[in-house]
């Protein structure tokens, strides 16, 4: 199921509204959908270059749009979640994040895990739901999504753009490893400027 979808996700990409499936997929993929809207934005980008900017700000619009969705999934449709949550198997780690919110580091834990999974391979329709579940502040949750999503999409948007089919080759062998790495640097820099500066 996982690959017939990500060869139809990769054929919109070609697709005369590509811009139009592309918003719908990235709306879908924060709250329930498997297939990330990575796997557009790159043929997209390398078809039409010159659209490298809209292409970006269309997925991370769409994409933090799709993530308000999860979060009131999360809030109002718990069934429904835990069942989202429950198909990428963390229902263990939501059900005890509550408690560990309750400590003093909980809430920058949160923060941290949230950009992560806007940034990284993590699935991000978990995170926001979770974040409903837990009633995360949604102001601080908007933010955080688009930090983390836009960051993301320029890198893969500006990349397909500079480099076309190498960066493609790329992303399909090395970019969730190296994505992982690159996040988790920069969630420690920004503790660590945090914690010099209080």
């Amino acid at each position: 199921m996982f690959n017939e979808l990500y060869l139809k996700s990769l054929g919109l990409a070609a697709h005369k509204s590509s811009k139009v499936f592309l918003a719908i997929v990235s709306f879908v993929e924060s709250s329930f959908f498997p297939i990330p809207p990575d796997v557009m934005i790159v043929p997209m980008v390398i078809a039409k270059k010159n659209d490298y900017l809209k292409i970006f700000i269309i997925a991370t619009l769409f994409s933090t749009l799709g993530g308000v969705l999860g979060y009131f999934i999360g809030s109002y449709f718990l069934d429904f979640g835990m069942s989202v949550v429950g198909f990428y198997g963390y229902e263990d780690k939501v059900l005890n994040l509550k408690e560990n919110l309750t400590k003093g580091t909980g809430l920058y834990i949160w923060l941290s895990t949230l950009f992560l999974a806007g940034f990284t391979p993590l699935p991000f329709k978990v995170f926001t739901i979770t974040s409903g579940m837990i009633g995360f502040n949604l102001f601080i949750f908007l933010f955080i999504c688009l930090i983390s999503r836009g960051l993301r999409f320029f890198i893969v948007s500006y990349f397909s753009f500079k480099f076309g089919d190498t960066f493609n080759r790329f992303m399909r062998t090395k970019a969730a490893m190296w994505f992982t790495i690159l996040g988790i640097a920069i969630v420690l820099i920004f503790g660590a400027i945090y914690f010099i500066v209080k």
